[in-house]
Order: structure tokens, then sequence, then C-alpha cells
């Protein structure tokens, strides 16, 4: 049996930033992540800018995805992919973590890191959608350039699927908008551009049918209901913007269920502390007076919870790391950097 020092739950900016700290804190350090991959809710922007991150310049949000995994590696945590945390359990001086493998993780302390929940969207419900997700039906876009000069019919009316468009006015040969409501859901400003650019919206209009081409691999055309009538068109490509659904559930036993308030937050007691010694929280999924609910947020409470986890492992700990400029465990590295110059 392997015990950890510290635990992640989530491996978004707040898990990976607190892995990289934990290392700044000879922490021996696992992260356990839902999906497939590391980067958390900003997957679903990745060809976003982001102006927002102290000293950061303005970035892409797959750019800053890359640069938040390339940190958090820097002391090689264990990365656990593809696992649920399902329920945390106590033992003697050690928690127990059960995922839906059946895998059991043992740590000293654990860090839940799941911001709003674990995201899904919400797809379409039509017969044989799924097949086409590996080729012209998205829930996401992953790369502006594979629309460039594309048909694209998007299909959604809030902030999400509007912003899309309003990115993709730049390569899209066309573009069309469809919503079931009577009015669209976004920021004003945001449409009035796609209304000057000629964007074709549709209200009161859903997608009944997607049709296959020839060899069944893309969709070719759509069947579009527009109040009671209902008729095709073609097109390159589908985006589907409906939301997500947020699953935020995790179990406790009974002894050391930390509290949580009426949006299923943890309520933090100072450096980001549960009510249960041992367990913190950070980014979304954490509450206190005055937290600040953005990516610059995420980084200080990582900073707060991993030198609460350290404490509380060894009481005669530092109260935080040493500083990068004087720390030695970066002298090497930064020889290596300087030589590059």
């Amino acid at each position: 049996m392997e015990i950890y020092d510290v635990t992640i739950i989530g491996g978004g900016p707040a898990g990976l930033y607190s892995a990289f700290y934990s290392g700044m804190r000879d922490m021996k350090t696992k992260i356990i992540e839902y999906h497939s991959y590391l980067g958390g809710k900003v997957n679903i922007f990745l060809e976003k800018v982001l102006w927002d991150v102290g000293g950061q310049p303005p970035i892409l949000g797959h750019q800053f995805v890359e640069n938040l995994i390339a940190q958090a590696m820097t002391f090689e945590p264990t990365i656990c992919l593809s696992q649920k945390v399902d329920r945390i359990d106590k033992e003697e001086e050690y928690f127990i973590i059960s995922t839906n493998t059946g895998e059991k993780h043992y740590s000293k302390s654990i860090i839940i890191a799941i911001g709003g929940g674990i995201y899904e969207p919400i797809k379409l419900e039509l017969e044989g959608a799924e097949k086409f997700e590996m080729t012209n039906l998205h829930y996401t876009i992953s790369g502006i350039e594979r629309f460039r000069n594309k048909d694209i019919l998007i299909s959604g009316g809030g902030n999400a699927a509007i912003d899309w468009a309003v990115e993709l006015l730049q390569v899209a040969k066309k573009l069309t908008i469809i919503y079931r409501s009577d009015e669209l859901k976004a920021h004003e400003s945001q449409i009035k551009k796609l209304v000057e650019n000629g964007v074709e919206i549709k209200l009161h209009t859903e997608i009944v049918k997607l049709i296959s081409n020839e060899n069944k691999t893309a969709i070719d055309r759509v069947l579009l209901k527009e109040n009671d009538t209902e008729y095709e068109i073609t097109m390159d490509e589908v985006l589907v913007c409906h939301g997500y659904n947020r699953e935020v559930s995790l179990e406790f036993c009974d002894s050391i269920a930390p509290v949580r308030n009426e949006y299923k937050q943890f309520e933090s007691e100072g450096q980001c502390k549960t009510s249960i010694p041992g367990i913190y929280a950070v980014g979304d999924i954490v509450s206190y007076t005055d937290k600040v609910y953005l990516l610059v947020g995420t980084f200080n409470d990582a900073v707060l919870a991993v030198n609460s986890a350290k404490k509380f492992i060894e009481p005669d700990a530092a109260s935080y790391a040493m500083v990068s400029s004087h720390n030695d465990k970066f002298h090497e590295r930064n020889a290596a950097i300087l030589v590059k110059k």
C-alpha cells in the first residue's frame, strides 16, 4: 500500500497549481482526474484568448492549459486519469479514496479541486448522433482552423453558443444560428456583432434529424423544425452548445463529511481548510468570505491549501515554501534556462 502526502482530486487549474506547489513543499503528490485529460474547464474554451491572469500576456486557452500542465509536472506527481472519486473514508492516520474503477488510493491529506463539478456537454438526443462526433458534430471547439471556409450550423442561443459564433466569424464561409426559444440569451453586444455581419439567426427552430452522407461517415444535411414547419439544410459542420450537465457528487463516511453549503461548495474555516482536519478545498468548489471566482483566485487557494496540508502532516514545518528566486530546488533548472538564452 503506497501512501501519499497529498492527493488532489481534480486536474484543472486549481488542482494543477496545487500539485506544483506541493512539490515545492517536498510532498509526495498524486492527482486523480475524472476525464482522460488535464486542464479542467479551460478545455471548454481552448481557442479563446485569456487576458486576466497575473503576469501572463494574452494567451490562448490551449496554450494556457499546456503551461499549467508543464508547471504541474515539475516535481513529477503521480497522475491518475479517467477515474471518478466516489467515496472517501478514513482509517488510522490516512484517508482511503475509492474510485469508479475499483481502485483505492491512500493519502495523509486531500485537496478537493473539482471546480463547479464534472462538466459534460448536453448532447443531442437523436438516433445515431454519437457516430458523428468523430467527424463533423461538435460540442466544443478544439481548433478553430478546421472551420475555415466552412458552412457552419450552430444550435444554441446562450453565451457559449454566441461567443463561439463571434469567434468563427473570422474563418467561416457561412454561419447559421438556430435556437428553439423566442430570443437569444447571450450578451447584447455579441448578438449585435452577428447581426451586423449578416449571420442568419432562426428562432423557434431545432434539429430533429441528422442525415448522413452516402458513406455514412459524416452529417450531410440537417432536418430542422421551425415552428410547425420541417425542412432540410446542408452544411459542413454542426456545433451544438446546449449547456452542460454538472455533477458534484462525492461521498464521505459520516465521521469525515465536511460541511457544505446549499450550492454543494465546501465551507472554508480559513486557509482553505474544511471542517475536517486533513481535507482542503480549492477553486470554485470552496466558499469563504471575499472569495474570488476567477483563475487568479484558484492559485491563491492552492497555496493556502497546500500550506495547510503541510502543517497538518508536519506541525513543525514552515508555514509556506521558500520563494522560487531563493529556492534550492530551482538552481539547476534556472541554470539550464539561462544556458538556453
